[in-house]
C-alpha cells in the first residue's frame, strides 16, 4: 500500500491566498485541504492526519493564533505556518513557540514558506517517531 503524502491545511479567509498556497504545495507534491475559516478546519474528519498547519492570523471568528492555542488544548499540537498581512511585533513574539514554525508576512516568497512547512514536516516526523 502506497503511504500517504504529507497533508498540508491551509486556513485563511482570503480564497486567492487559499488557492495560491494549495497550488504551490500540490506543485510541490504534498497533499493539501483549504478551508476558509478555523471552525471549518476544526470540524475536518482527518484532523490527525495534518502534517503541518498553514493559517492566516487575521480572520474573521476565531484567529489562527487562536486555532493554534485550541489544537494544543486539545491535544492535536500541529506544527503550524502563521501567515499575516498585518505583522505586529507582539504577536510575532507570543506566537513563536515549539510547534510554530513560521510567521510570515504577505505577500512572502514561495520558498520561505516551503522552508517552513519542510521543518514543520521534520518536527512532525520527530514527534510521530518518539511517540
Amino acid at each position: 500500500m502506497p503511504t500517504k503524502k504529507p497533508l498540508i491545511a491551509i486556513v485563511d479567509d482570503d480564497e486567492s491566498m487559499r488557492e495560491a498556497i494549495k497550488g504551490l504545495i500540490r506543485s510541490m507534491g504534498f497533499d493539501a485541504e483549504t478551508f476558509s475559516s478555523a471552525d471549518d478546519f476544526l470540524r475536518f474528519p482527518d484532523i490527525r492526519r495534518t502534517a503541518c498547519l498553514v493559517t492566516d492570523i487575521n480572520m474573521p471568528g476565531m484567529s489562527g493564533l487562536d486555532l493554534h492555542h485550541r489544537l494544543v488544548a486539545l491535544g492535536k499540537s500541529v506544527p503550524t505556518v502563521l501567515i499575516t498581512a498585518f505583522p505586529e511585533k507582539n504577536v510575532r513574539a507570543s506566537a513563536l513557540g515549539a510547534d510554530v514554525v513560521g510567521c510570515l508576512t504577505k505577500p512572502f516568497g514561495e520558498q520561505i514558506l516551503l522552508d517552513c512547512i519542510r521543518s514543520a514536516l521534520v518536527l512532525n516526523s520527530e514527534g510521530e517517531s518518539g511517540s
